[in-house]
């Protein structure tokens, strides 16, 4: 026997109230305070304090609202990239042959690669308007956000279990029902802990992004990052602390309104049949379900976003079957004859362009200073994951403690480079110690966490009945680990370890050098290589860098970890 409640009472609880009000005036304020700081965007670029920075502390609270701007809008446009060309080399197996490599090559081109062929473009858009510094600057971001998110999509739907894709083909799901209902479900987990690194990525090369140079000229973008520079520059250490104690308040107050949510949200679609370990929801997210107004946005929101992706579409091949035909050979050569003829223009055009002014003398310094980074980024792999496999599965098996480490992960991921440059140097010169050994340490100091934030999440999703099974035979010690854990999370492993080392080559950039005032520091290897060439304006040296480096990263993830991959991505979809 049910028992309805008076129409008054129903009604009394969908009335806004005193957490409504607090909300709408939050939202406001921020709105407000977006609208004040992006008006700088629309002035000409030699308007007064336009791209002028000043070291007075009480500037940094704009600053910091401009630089986190810069880092949600590169998201969103990272984001967008990750659902379609994720999911396009997942989807197609020709799309995928062009699409990874293209995605390896992407990730190791450094920002000021980027930075040196694209500000131009941008800057065409709006020709003296600071907007197209912005467009420029924002684009470099994505570039350090982008690809371990799409990395991360890719892994997850390339490892979708068959017994749940023999479910969706059971209930007689569409392809698009079946990316919406099961696929990106199953992704959200590692997607969220991606797009936490991905926010930290931007911060670490937050300095680099917000200094935009045209031939002789360098514009300096209103920004924490800029802030930082300048203050590097004057060695005024009380700034220096001044912009680490902005970006510790940025990073703590957006993991607290937005990741922690979103972290205790993704539980829900973990893959397991037994109650796992859980942790209490955050306080925003029970301040959301007390506030009326937004519950029912969120409610409308997610309803709205259930009926799309419920709608029978069919943009995606429907399986009939899960093992799929044998592939068309003579389809497959003509493909690959194609791409190898548009591999070989491309090449072509670079060669000529490079051909101009080096020299085959030139190609063997660019490849030998690339063996000496490469060397690094092995050592450097090896040592972090031996430290953060441990701790990543520790924390992701215990959600209460990755939620206590999570704004400390994501404060040292962010932690830019260039804030240890004076502490660094003075060591080193100081004690007379080798400049090639001492500031390699610098190069893992933003990349290591990929491989952190990807254990913790292939560990937090890791099936509790497994972990079950595992207890009950007694299963422990190192055959836990090589026969339950680390199979489990493997592909997340690679996944991590893929980003990791090519964010590793492109930390080069700014690892092998390091200055503190006129004090100067360079390592031998290829990322000095490059940030000296871009210093001279020498674009056929960066041009030959960053391929170098490109020809490097893709040949260390087709040797080892694509075989790697593919081990793993066999052992968890065939059980």
């Amino acid at each position: 026997m049910s028992v309805s409640l008076p129409a008054s009472l129903a009604a009394g609880r969908r009335l806004p109230n005193l957490w409504d009000v607090a909300a709408v005036i939050c939202v406001f304020g921020a709105l407000i305070a977006v609208a004040h700081v992006a008006r700088g965007t629309m002035v000409p670029i030699d308007a007064p304090g336009a791209t002028e920075i000043n070291l007075d502390p009480r500037n940094l609270p704009e600053y910091a609202v401009r630089t986190t701007l810069r880092m949600f809008a590169a998201l969103a446009a990272s984001l967008l990239f990750t659902f379609t060309y994720g999911t396009a080399a997942a989807k197609s197996r020709r799309a995928g042959l062009v699409l990874v490599p293209i995605l390896d090559i992407l990730q190791s081109v450094p920002i000021l690669g980027f930075l040196t062929f694209t500000v131009v473009f941008f800057m065409n858009l709006f020709p003296g308007q600071v907007l197209g510094l912005e467009l420029a600057s924002i684009f470099a971001i994505f570039t350090s956000q982008a690809w371990n998110m799409a990395f991360s999509l890719y892994q997850s739907l390339k490892t979708v279990p068959n017994d749940l894709n023999e479910a969706t083909i059971a209930f007689h799901l569409t392809g698009w029902q079946r990316f919406w209902r099961l696929e990106v479900p199953f992704a959200v987990p590692g997607l969220v802990w991606n797009t936490m690194m991905s926010m930290s990525g931007g911060w670490f090369f937050v300095v680099a992004s917000e200094a935009v140079s045209v031939g002789d000229n360098t514009w300096k973008l209103p920004g924490i990052g800029s802030y930082v520079a300048l203050a590097l520059e004057k060695r005024d250490i009380g700034a220096v602390a001044w912009a680490i104690a902005a970006m510790l308040a940025v990073i703590l107050a957006y993991d607290q309104l937005l990741f922690r949510p979103l972290v205790a949200w993704s539980a829900r679609f973990k893959f397991e049949t037994t109650a796992g370990a859980t942790a209490d929801d955050p306080w925003m997210l029970r301040l959301l379900r007390r506030t009326r107004t937004l519950q029912m946005a969120g409610d409308f929101i997610g309803g709205a976003a259930a009926r799309i992706g419920g709608l029978r579409f069919r943009i995606f091949p429907r399986r009939r079957h899960i093992v799929a035909a044998p592939p068309s050979r003579v389809a497959d050569a003509i493909f690959m004859i194609v791409l190898v003829a548009v591999l070989g223009w491309i090449g072509w055009i670079v060669v000529d362009f490079a051909a101009a002014s080096l020299t085959w003398s030139d190609l063997l310094e660019a490849v030998g200073l690339g063996l000496i980074t490469l060397l690094r980024v092995a050592v450097l792999m090896v040592l972090a994951s031996l430290v953060w496999v441990p701790v990543g599965v520790w924390l992701g098996l215990r959600p209460v403690w990755a939620r206590r480490a999570q704004p400390v992960a994501q404060f040292l991921a962010a932690f830019p480079a260039n804030l240890l440059f004076p502490p660094f140097v003075v060591f080193i010169v100081h004690f007379h110690l080798s400049a090639d050994i001492w500031l390699t340490p610098l190069m893992v100091l933003g990349t290591q966490w990929y491989i952190l934030f990807n254990v913790i999440a292939g560990a937090a999703a890791f099936p509790g009945d497994l972990r079950e099974a595992a207890a009950n035979f007694r299963v422990g010690g190192l055959l836990w680990w090589r026969k339950v854990m680390i199979p489990g999370i493997l592909t997340y492993y690679v996944t991590g370890a893929i980003t990791a080392s090519g964010g590793s080559w492109n930390a080069a950039i700014v690892a092998e050098v390091a200055s503190w005032g006129e004090t100067k520091l360079v390592a031998h290897g290829l990322g000095s290589y490059i940030a000296a060439a871009t210093d001279k304006g020498d674009l056929a040296r960066v041009v030959l860098g960053v391929v170098v480096m490109s020809a490097f990263v893709v040949l260390f993830n087709r040797m080892l970890w694509r075989p790697l991959y593919a081990f793993a991505q066999r052992r968890l979809t065939l059980g």
